[in-house]
């Protein structure tokens, strides 16, 4: 609900019991995570790096410092998640946060600049094992049907599919065979190439307009195991490199999370951020920034195995509170 003076109480009223509905999650939620034994975190807002993901767009402000006489250019972060994996370089062992974030040019009925990321890693698990403990934590903060924008799910039963499998059942493509072959993965899935069109932009143009809005609808889905080339910070599946254990998980029409067994190498996490860097260039002539050379010196120190999820806590709060728009269960 944007607009002018919505803090009037006849204007409050609607929001009221979306916001308790909110609170009410939020206290389950810390609640299940102490019961498993987690420690909380808060790290850092601001940044030197906010991550080279090419399609996000980061906020950025100067740091005034009198005692070290100047100032720098920091970032407000997308995710806390370097920070967090540096605290797991130093052994803290299961953490969770709940950390305010920030994206520009976000703007939508599910998307806001800022917003609420929960984000929780645990050492030594596998990405079955972060599948159960997510469907875990939904069944105990959540009610057993969720609807949002006239679409119910029911967390009784969860799916997993396979990136490879969707794309072979609803796009009729075999999304790993034409890895990096437009022109094949384009025939297969009867569309013509646009111009300037690579691979990864038709990946996710036939992953937006083919299989996003049919699954994750009765029931919440779980798409796993992406192509290398969307591996981000995931490793590399051992036992068939050619994807990266990663998920994405939806319900109700909504992306939810987004999840990985973690990359542990810092050679090729320098590689990949390099590679990133360089496509965001290419598709918005930057901008730059540095890399986080302390994150990559903590994965080169030892990052344990672990894997570890990023959430929407406000699509949670939609969720829960049975709403159509993020803004509805926002504090603003």
């Amino acid at each position: 609900m944007k607009g002018k003076e919505w803090w009037r109480p006849e204007t409050f009223a609607a929001r009221r019991p979306r916001l308790m509905a909110r609170a009410r999650i939020l206290a389950a939620l810390r609640g299940y995570f102490a019961a498993e034994d987690f420690l909380e975190v808060e790290t850092p807002c601001l940044q030197v790096s906010p991550g080279q993901e090419p399609h996000i767009m980061a906020l950025s402000t100067t740091l005034t410092e009198p005692l070290a006489g100047g100032g720098r250019r920091l970032y407000l972060h997308t995710s806390p998640e370097f920070a967090m994996k540096k605290l797991l370089a130093g052994g803290i062992g299961p953490i969770f946060q709940l950390a305010r974030v920030w994206r520009n040019n976000e703007d939508s009925e599910t998307h806001s600049a800022e917003f609420t990321m929960l984000e929780w890693y645990r050492p030594n698990a596998t990405l079955s094992d972060l599948m159960d403990e997510t469907e875990a934590l939904l069944r105990a903060i959540l009610p057993p049907h969720v609807t949002s924008r006239g679409i119910t799910a029911d967390l009784a039963r969860f799916e997993r599919l396979t990136v490879a499998d969707a794309f072979a059942r609803y796009v009729g493509a075999d999304v790993l065979g034409t890895a990096d072959d437009a022109s094949a993965l384009a025939a297969q899935a009867g569309v013509r190439l646009r111009q300037g069109e690579d691979w990864e932009d038709l990946f996710f143009r036939l992953l937006l307009d083919r299989i996003e809005p049919v699954i994750g609808r009765g029931t919440p889905t779980f798409l796993t195991h992406w192509p290398a080339a969307q591996a981000a910070l995931a490793r590399r599946d051992p036992t068939d490199p050619r994807v990266a254990e990663r998920f994405e998980l939806f319900a109700c029409g909504m992306e939810l999370a987004n999840a990985f067994v973690e990359l542990t190498d810092a050679t090729e996490q320098r590689a990949r951020f390099v590679a990133d860097r360089a496509r965001r260039h290419a598709l918005y002539g930057g901008p730059d920034w540095d890399m986080d050379e302390d994150f990559l010196a903590a994965l080169a120190h030892g990052l344990p195995p672990c894997a570890g999820i990023a959430m929407g806590f406000d699509r949670l709060a939609m969720l829960a509170a049975g709403v159509d728009r993020i803004t509805d269960v926002l504090s603003l």
